[in-house]
């Protein structure tokens, strides 16, 4: 566990993960743009959350596999997409019971309180995302490109070496 921790630490991580909370910033508004738009045109709580949630994660998944983890090669597998809308689903159901929750306590809420219970829910969801993003959604693509987030040892997950004849010398190439 301490070794998984450690890999938190490095500054390619701290990298993404600061690309993560730029685009997280955009979302954010986004997000709060349509659901003040769908409350303006008096669609229910829990539907405006919904559609709000689901386009954001839209432009979270192309942002984040191409600027924040930098996947530049093909179109992604239906695995990795269908990994990152449910890594979604679970953020957007804790989203959605904050705000619900919020709304039952001290509701109904104002739309600056409805804002607020967004913003706390984003913080909540922040760290978890980013871990199963790196880890779970879009791995195999970074070990396809030598940068296996968890190992970064670049052994192959199976466990073999590199073939002797593939790997280059480390002698110096002089005249003899």
């Amino acid at each position: 566990m301490k070794s998984y921790l450690k890999t938190f630490l490095t500054w390619e991580t701290v990298g993404q993960f600061a690309k993560l909370a730029v685009i997280g910033a955009v979302n954010t508004i986004a997000y709060f743009s349509l659901i003040n738009l769908f409350r303006t045109l008096d669609i229910a709580l829990f539907t405006r959350t919904t559609i709000a949630f689901a386009i954001a994660t839209l432009i979270s998944y192309f942002l984040n596999r191409r600027w924040t983890f930098q996947i530049r090669h093909g179109w992604a597998s239906w695995r990795e997409t269908v990994k990152f809308f449910m890594v979604n689903v679970g953020a957007w159901a804790i989203t959605a019971a904050i705000v619900v929750v919020a709304d039952r306590n001290w509701g109904p809420l104002t739309r600056l309180e409805e804002n607020a219970a967004n913003i706390f829910a984003a913080g909540v969801i922040l760290l978890p995302k980013f871990a199963s993003y790196r880890d779970v959604v879009f791995r195999s693509a970074l070990r396809r490109d030598g940068r296996d987030p968890i190992d970064p040892s670049g052994i192959p997950p199976d466990g073999a070496q590199p073939d002797a004849k593939s790997v280059a010398a480390h002698f110096p190439q002089g005249s003899g």
